[in-house]
């Protein structure tokens, strides 16, 4: 499917609005001036854990335990990312360390 030029300008018009409007609404919502309300400090302090535990779950849920390779790619990766992370105490690092391991047991080894 072909786009006019015009359809493709919409798209990017519409794809940068969204952005800015993302973007910018939290500054417009709470000022430096105005008190942030309880529930969104809570929320700032609790939603990245949990979004890396569903992160988690998502990544292992189609893990099976009853054929081969019985998961091991997996949970070598989560523990070299555990590891990596406990020893560099870095994020960047610890993510990429671990994906790149995974990659290598699942494309190479296993």
């Amino acid at each position: 499917m072909y786009l006019t030029p015009v359809q493709t300008l919409i798209i990017i018009g519409c794809v940068a609005l969204g952005t800015m409007t993302t973007r910018f609404l939290p500054f417009i919502l709470f000022p430096d001036y105005k008190e942030v309300p309880e529930y969104i400090a809570y929320l700032g302090k609790v939603l990245p854990y949990a979004v890396i535990g569903l992160l988690v779950i998502y990544c292992l849920k189609g893990i099976s335990f009853t054929t081969m390779p019985f998961g091991l790619p997996e949970l070598i990766g989560v523990a070299g990312t555990a590891l990596l992370h406990l020893w560099k105490r870095n994020t960047l690092l610890s993510i990429g360390g671990g994906t790149v391991l995974y990659m290598i047991l699942v494309q190479g080894i296993f």
